[in-house]
């Protein structure tokens, strides 16, 4: 059976922004995880290695990527830190619920400052290991949902496409080709939490770490922290996890990666949060 269903109680708080918004945070138990992919994963990229244990300790994460509605109310409601911040800065429209996108990663670092402030409580983008851990959520598989992936359980490019000179696949594995539809769908539109309770870990949106980009995994952080580079002008790359809506389906794998300027903003990139752990409010 390549998918795998189940339901599961998270533990959680939530955090207040506006009389009707809010955001749910889930509890995530750490551990020691292998990151990265295997030698003979489907697809497998040369920065997904080497495969290598990590240990993550408890924090927390956004039971979705953040929305329109949240992002809204955070900055309607404070005032800049670092930068100034649009209202409403997304593409696709048309839904509160929608995550939003076209946001960079200096955008959302602002984004945790002023959240940080508002909530009384640290917030801030989570590191490259404690992103893939939350993902996984135990599994070893492409997908935390098993070996391959479906559009009815996740929104990506369900379709072959060509892009230049070169031809890409729809399907991954077993599966089969599906609808692509061409844009974000609002968070938890595919009721298919992983064993976290975590929701659209795959596809969607691509969502910002903490980390600076490298090109693979030697001499990386095995703590769960967040390898960043020590001159700030060395590099502006940050990695990029979860594929998106116009990505085919191996760019949404758990182990897959990419990354982009820390001050780019395109209509595929958005973000989860992440906070310490700490007593349950």
């Amino acid at each position: 059976m390549p998918l795998r269903r189940h339901s599961k109680t998270a533990k959680y708080f939530t955090q207040t922004i506006a009389p009707s918004v809010s955001i749910d945070m889930v509890y995530i138990s750490g551990s020691t995880f292998l990151m990265g992919s295997p030698d003979d994963e489907e697809d497998r990229q040369p920065s997904e290695g080497p495969q290598h244990p990590v240990t993550v300790p408890d924090f927390f994460m956004g039971k979705y990527p953040v929305t329109q509605a949240q992002w809204q109310a955070v900055v309607d409601r404070t005032q800049s830190i670092k930068r100034d911040l649009k209202s409403s800065p997304s593409h696709f429209k048309g839904n509160d619920n929608l995550p939003v996108e076209s946001v960079s990663w200096l955008d959302a670092e602002e984004f945790c400052l002023r959240l940080s402030k508002l909530g009384d409580r640290e917030y801030r983008l989570p590191s490259e290991a404690q992103w893939e851990y939350a993902c996984r959520a135990g599994t070893s598989t492409p997908f935390h949902f098993g070996n391959t992936i479906s559009a009815d359980i996740a929104n990506y490019r369900a379709q072959d496409c060509k892009i230049g000179d070169s031809s890409y696949s729809g399907k991954y594995g077993q599966g089969s080709l599906g609808e692509f539809r061409e844009k974000t769908t609002p968070v938890g539109s595919f009721k298919l939490a992983n064993q976290f309770g975590l929701y659209d870990m795959h596809g969607n949106i691509w969502e910002w770490c903490l980390d600076d980009w490298h090109n693979d995994y030697k001499t990386a952080p095995i703590d769960g922290s967040a390898w960043t580079n020590v001159d700030e002008t060395k590099n502006s790359l940050k990695v990029l996890r979860g594929g998106s809506w116009s990505n085919i389906p191996w760019d949404c794998r758990s182990a897959s990666r990419d990354r982009n300027s820390s001050d780019d903003r395109i209509n595929e990139v958005g973000f989860r949060l992440c906070s310490p752990a700490r007593i349950l409010p």
